[in-house]
């Protein structure tokens, strides 16, 4: 079964998608329009449809109402060489998880698809919290409460702990839960190109725009927009944002038409605004608007009651129906020494390892299998008179060797921006660039 189908009627196109989703490791079909296209759907039910808007035979929307009606947990991407505003909204309100304009910028399709798919080398950790330690719980609770308010929500939490998890608990749980549910990563993009996701553009911009296209802001009108790292966001464009935030309007980028909107915002950092607000690099009022209602999850090392439940769960997760199911009780002891780092996402890398490699039973051995020797006794984890910066060049070491040398991936891992990790591997000296790919 595939995880995408692919739907444009021109060939050329259809080809090039695949192969994006390919290269990515994600298992992929293609249709050359709706009839077929629905018939595919039928057969194979996947989980994230990529579909053209205009056909020769239909059109995209109405492959959308199909699947929707069909099966509501599958995605859609809308992708058009005609943008419309008007069209662009209809397609968030109907369900669209996005809404892309020709020519594709692949990078910015392959982000979209990871949102749903999750990484095929590492897949979506989970739909809901696990675990029952009173640290999570409270946690919970409290995101429950805010879920019901119309303020805005600043969540400042460790990389791994589930931050975009909980701002999808909190729109679910929300009043605006049948409206678009929309998220941008304030460190994805440059600064140049950040501001354009956000607010949008007309045509004739900026060299490359070719046509009007709507921001995210306008996109989750009626409901949630989640700022993503929103700590990376540059200074410089941080007074359009906290205007944008008071008065719930904005200027397109080229255009002189103010555009209202009507959304509830969650932000998300892993690094401690307060401290950057000190610093001058985060503006104070910025921060202010933010932090309403502020939410946090607690790092697993202090939630050490919910790693057996974790790890069980993972196994489940990556070895599906018939699988493996049993951990070595000396196993699970090795785990509960750990201090974790890398928190949940840590975790679950580390337990599709020990699935994919274990014949059987996972058992204590598989940790140097995995290259994954854990801690000893936490009293002893860390060497007395050790750097930050040492830490901080073995943290890059450990996840790039535990990436593959993939820089982005590293950089999603961490919680920081591409660019700080390139720059990280030149200032520490570390192998040259062929070692560490970007896709």
């Amino acid at each position: 079964m595939s995880q995408v189908l692919v739907v444009d009627d021109e060939a050329a196109m259809r080809a090039a998608l695949e192969a994006s989703f390919r290269r990515n490791g994600w298992t992929v079909e293609s249709a050359a329009g709706t009839r077929e296209a629905l018939a595919k759907f039928e057969a194979g039910r996947p989980r994230l449809v990529v579909t053209d808007i205009r056909m020769p035979d239909g059109d995209g929307f109405a492959i959308m109402r199909q699947v929707r009606s069909r099966a509501p947990l599958t995605a859609v991407i809308l992708l058009t060489a005609y943008a419309s505003v008007p069209d662009a909204v209809a397609a968030m309100k109907d369900g669209a998880c996005d809404y892309l304009v020709k020519p594709i910028a692949f990078e910015e399709l392959e982000r979209a698809a990871q949102r749903v798919l999750g990484n095929a080398r590492t897949p979506e950790i989970q739909t809901e919290f696990v675990g029952h330690s009173p640290a999570l719980l409270r946690a919970l609770a409290l995101a429950r409460q805010a879920a019901g308010s119309k303020a805005d929500i600043l969540i400042q939490a460790e990389s791994g702990t589930g931050k975009e998890l909980l701002a999808h608990m909190i729109h679910r749980l929300s009043p605006r839960r049948d409206r678009p549910f929309v998220a941008v990563n304030c460190a994805a993009f440059p600064e140049t190109l950040l501001e354009s996701e956000l607010f949008g553009h007309t045509k004739g911009a900026f060299t490359g725009a070719a046509a009007t296209k709507p921001g995210k802001f306008e996109l989750a009108h009626g409901g949630t927009l989640l700022l993503d790292e929103v700590g990376e966001m540059p200074l410089t464009l941080q007074p359009k944002l906290l205007r944008a935030l008071q008065e719930r309007e904005f200027d397109r980028l080229g255009d002189t038409h103010t555009v209202r909107v009507d959304i509830r915002v969650i932000a998300t950092t892993n690094r401690p605004l307060e401290d950057m607000v000190k610093a001058g690099s985060f503006r104070s009022d910025l921060y202010y608007r933010l932090n309403v209602i502020p939410l946090s999850l607690p790092p697993l090392r202090e939630r050490p009651e919910d790693v057996v439940e974790l790890a069980e769960h993972f196994v489940r997760l990556y070895a599906g129906p018939g699988g493996m199911s049993r951990l070595a009780p000396e196993f699970l002891a090795a785990l509960s020494q750990h201090a974790w780092p890398g928190n949940v996402r840590e975790l679950a890398n580390l337990m599709q390892r020990a699935v994919a490699l274990s014949p059987g039973e996972i058992g204590v051995e598989m940790l140097n299998s995995c290259e994954a020797k854990m801690d000893g006794p936490r009293t002893d984890r860390l060497r007395p008179g050790l750097s930050l910066e040492a830490m901080e060049k073995r943290l890059l070491e450990v996840t790039l060797d535990a990436t593959g040398g993939n820089r982005s991936r590293a950089a999603e891992m961490l919680g920081v921006s591409l660019r700080t990790v390139r720059n990280k591997i030149r200032d520490y000296g570390l192998p040259p660039r062929r070692t560490y790919v970007h896709d």
